[in-house]
């Protein structure tokens, strides 16, 4: 039976995936807006919504190492796997002028909640300043994320369709997901695998399943700001807006080890990803690769 579960998530996470993919870059088409910022917000946070599920839930039953660890294995998984995978497939190359701003974000959100860890809690008063992150960011995406219609396109579907694409996809995504990291779960713990490693790992790369079905489909479709945009609108998204309400709900006590141990890698695969973007202008194939192979040996370290 788990394993037909697995299939049927897998099953879910391709269509969905799909569906996402086609639904967005229609909406960014109707409203002349670039597939960046929609990968950037409506598809990155989309994406998100497990991640958000979980730490809440975490948080509000005790469990607060994985509600963090969530978080961070979130965005370790989504820039060293996800987009490792997806360059790997088809290479992301995108202008620096159309990521540099995200990408600032990104080290700002990282840097942020690395010095908030410092102190062993995530408190309300912090919570509301992530939010605040947040709006600050979807303001600054859509304000500065017109650009000028493309009149040799092909015009775009309906907008009713382009939602209920869009609204589907996340959908089926999200069961896709549920069904797999309930599985994983579940055999981690009867390894007797830790909270907070099985938050980083298991549930971490689980929760990260619809951004990794998002962004390969989308490199398949040569919509290669949608897929970079998927993965770092998500990583804001996963500390702007999944710390700062799960902080709100309950201030979060913090497990030492992750300013510690978990937070240099978390910086270390922004960085990257930055440099990638400034020195080679993307991700080609082989810097897809590397990062496969540097999240190998990460997940290798955690285990171990």
């Amino acid at each position: 039976m788990t394993y037909l579960l697995f299939s049927i998530g897998l099953v879910a996470l391709f269509f969905g995936g799909e569906y996402l993919v086609r639904g967005a870059s229609n909406i960014a088409r109707h409203y002349n807006l670039s597939p960046m910022v929609i990968g950037l917000t409506i598809v990155g946070f989309g994406t998100s919504a497990p991640e958000l599920l979980v730490s809440v839930q975490a948080a509000l039953a005790g469990q607060p190492a994985i509600a963090i660890g969530n978080v961070l294995g979130s965005n370790i998984a989504n820039i060293l796997l996800i987009l490792g995978v997806s360059a790997a497939i088809a290479a992301l190359m995108i202008p620096l002028r159309k990521v540099w701003r995200d990408l600032g974000f990104m080290l700002l959100a990282t840097a942020t909640i690395w010095i908030m860890l410092l102190d062993g809690t995530v408190s309300r008063l912090e919570g509301v300043l992530l939010a605040v992150g947040l709006v600050v960011f979807i303001a600054t995406a859509f304000i500065l994320g017109k650009e000028e219609p493309d009149i040799d396109a092909l015009p775009p579907s309906s907008m009713a369709i382009a939602i209920a694409q869009t609204i589907g996809g996340l959908i089926v995504l999200v069961i896709g997901a549920r069904l797999l990291v309930d599985s994983a779960t579940d055999i981690a713990r009867t390894f007797g695998i830790s909270e907070a490693v099985i938050g980083l790992t298991v549930v971490a790369v689980g929760t990260s399943l619809p951004e990794l079905a998002t962004s390969v489909i989308a490199a398949i479709r040569k919509q290669t700001e949608i897929a970079v945009g998927n993965v770092i609108g998500s990583n804001i998204f996963n500390v702007f807006g999944i710390l700062g309400v799960t902080a709100l709900i309950a201030p979060i006590p913090v497990d030492p080890r992750f300013a510690s141990v978990d937070m240099p890698w978390v910086a270390g695969s922004a960085i990257l990803l930055t440099l990638f973007a400034v020195l080679l202008r993307g991700v080609p194939r082989l810097a897809g690769v590397a990062l496969i192979a540097i999240y190998g040996g990460y997940v290798a370290l955690m285990m171990a």
